[in-house]
């Protein structure tokens, strides 16, 4: 999931949107980019794979002037794309999935279009996107084709001349904040880049809104729909622990959803709780708080040298970050029986090999798991991430169980059925923990706190309209 800041000034804003952009680097870890407009634009790329986002463009910013600029932290694709169009120039920098994007390109080369960025998978996302903008019949009706077009997810963020053009896709999934602070406007995907940075939130933009903000404020191009289903695992782990989505802020979130999985958990006596650093930390303070067991830090992330293990494109870069960034403590850890929170279990092998292990190699005498969230069971349709079913730990249980895969995994889903139970016990031999008990369904939208509804469950159900 990549993350999105822009900013409209009445002075220079390079320094804002340096530093606004720069608080999205938990969103992405392949490329960075940020276009400046003053007299003319002024656009930066760079690739952010083995580097931070401030020492890559820290030089870039002090020698960009303008008044309006939008930045972006990308899981993939290289952006700002810029594009002289018939609405005049603009650059444009989005976050999502483009499921059909194949499908888009070979439509649009059919009409006599180009497409001259290439990626990994081949077509650049955000230069399609601006390709498909530029044959409205204006900016905004150009938004509004995409949403119509595309499978997935797109939110994203325009500048031209008149400021910026702030549009969050039509399910909600992605969020997207205005701000404003005296004299200035922004826009951002995670709001913890207000505060220091002297914004008060003013507006969450709606499903399908558009939003031009400019010097004079902001103003509404496209009315949205107030019936979103946003990203659940923004507030499980995704999303920063000060940012607010919707008004719910990810930090309450993950404490209560540690409280609840310490309510259900009446049948095991431990010495202490933990969190697998960073995202596990506040789940398992939460954790602490209602069971009234100690929170102590057996392992600590070496957080100047190693960022998040699930970004990564490649498993080997995944494996080898979770391997190097955690550092146990094994005063701490021995004779211990040891409950460890953690967002969420993917694929499996950075629990049981980077956590785990370490835990019982450092004399730990019981070790239980305790993800936040349910079974992760489908590939996420609305943003970068696992791409495959086969690479979910619960349909590799799913598999080994029933000697093949399955079509139809409702009974799986079911937390009160035989075979859940069977399952949960497949992993939980799998990762070589004493107990393993994940986050109910219910519990986890409980601890968010708004209707189901309006939250994408995807992931998890395989239905993002229930």
């Amino acid at each position: 999931m990549s993350g999105l800041f822009g900013i409209v000034s009445r002075k220079d804003c390079t320094q804002d949107l340096f530093y606004g952009t720069d608080y999205h680097s938990h969103m992405g870890t392949e490329y960075a980019g940020v276009a400046v407009l003053g007299d003319s634009f002024c656009r930066q790329i760079h690739n952010i794979s083995q580097t931070q986002f401030k020492s890559k463009f820290y030089e870039d910013y002090k020698h960009m002037k303008g008044n309006k600029g939008v930045g972006v932290i990308s899981d993939f694709d290289e952006q700002p794309i810029y594009l002289n169009s018939k609405f005049g120039p603009f650059c444009l920098v989005t976050a999502g999935l483009i499921e059909n994007k194949e499908y888009l390109a070979k439509e649009l080369l059919k009409k006599g279009f180009s497409l001259s960025e290439v990626t990994k998978s081949g077509v650049n996302s955000t230069e399609l996107i601006a390709k498909l903008i530029s044959q409205g019949k204006d900016l905004t009706d150009g938004i509004e084709k995409v949403f119509e077009v595309i499978e997935g997810s797109c939110s994203l963020l325009l500048l031209n001349e008149k400021g910026i053009y702030a549009a969050r896709d039509r399910r909600g999934y992605t969020p997207l904040t205005i701000g404003e602070k005296e004299g200035s406007w922004a826009v951002t995907s995670e709001t913890s880049a207000f505060p220091n940075l002297g914004f008060n939130i003013k507006k969450y933009i709606q499903p399908g809104e558009i939003v031009l903000i400019n010097e004079n404020g902001m103003a509404a191009k496209k009315n949205g729909i107030s019936d979103s289903q946003i990203c659940t695992f923004l507030w499980i782990y995704t999303g920063f622990p000060a940012s607010t989505y919707e008004g719910i802020n990810t930090e309450v979130v993950r404490e209560e959803c540690g409280k609840l999985l310490a309510r259900r958990d009446k049948d095991i006596d431990v010495d202490l709780v933990s969190g697998v650093p960073d995202s596990g930390i506040a789940h398992a303070l939460g954790y602490a708080m209602e069971s009234g067991k100690p929170y102590r830090r057996p392992l600590v992330k070496y957080t100047p040298g190693y960022g998040r293990s699930y970004t990564p494109s490649s498993q080997e870069t995944r494996d080898f970050v979770a391997k190097m960034k955690l550092i146990p403590i094994k005063d701490i850890i021995k004779g211990n029986r040891i409950v460890v929170c953690e967002d969420s279990i993917v694929r499996g092998t950075q629990l049981k090999n980077f956590t785990v292990k370490k835990l019982w190699e450092a004399g730990a005498k019981e070790v239980h798991a305790r993800p936040a969230c349910p079974p992760l069971m489908f590939p996420c349709k609305f943003c970068l991430s696992t791409r495959s079913a086969n690479e979910l730990v619960a349909r590799k249980a799913i598999k080994a169980l029933e000697g093949r895969d399955l079509e139809d995994i409702s009974e799986y889903l079911d937390y009160n059925s035989p075979k859940y139970a069977k399952m949960i016990e497949w992993i939980a031999r799998d990762l070589e923990v004493t107990t393993l008990r994940y986050q109910t369904i219910d519990d986890m939208v409980e601890a968010v706190g708004l209707p189901k509804e309006r939250l994408c469950r995807y992931c998890w159900i395989g239905d993002h309209r229930s």
